[in-house]
């Protein structure tokens, strides 16, 4: 293997091209999560399967930062012996539902804590 021509302190072309398709590919990804963080979408997809299988616990309210509808969601749930859970199970279907700008219009800008 002959080595004439070759300068070690140079860089490959290959690995320039190999680094800055790895930048590119790395920003692509931080936008998609970025996007997915962040859409209506996605916030109405989380609290509508959250407030089906756990809305005994009001977590679909914090997700949507109503606090204090999510404390009172708990307690009425605790009190009621889990009878509370069913007002969960109709507002998850109320938000998978709802297109996605009626559900940002109501329950996003409009800030409607219950149904």
């Amino acid at each position: 293997m002959s080595t004439e021509g070759y300068d070690s302190t140079k860089r490959n072309d290959g690995f320039d091209e190999a680094k800055q398709s790895a930048k590119e590919a790395a920003s692509d990804f931080q936008r998609g999560v970025n996007d997915m963080v962040n859409s209506q979408e996605n916030k109405k997809v989380l609290a509508g399967l959250l407030a089906i299988f756990l809305g005994y616990f009001g977590i679909h309210k914090f997700i949507l930062g109503y606090t204090q509808a999510g404390i009172i969601q708990l307690v009425f749930s605790v009190v009621t012996c889990g009878v509370g859970s069913i007002i969960g199970i109709i507002e998850g279907i109320i938000y998978l539902t709802k297109s996605d700008e009626e559900f940002y219009q109501t329950y996003q800008v409009g800030r409607k804590p219950w149904f």
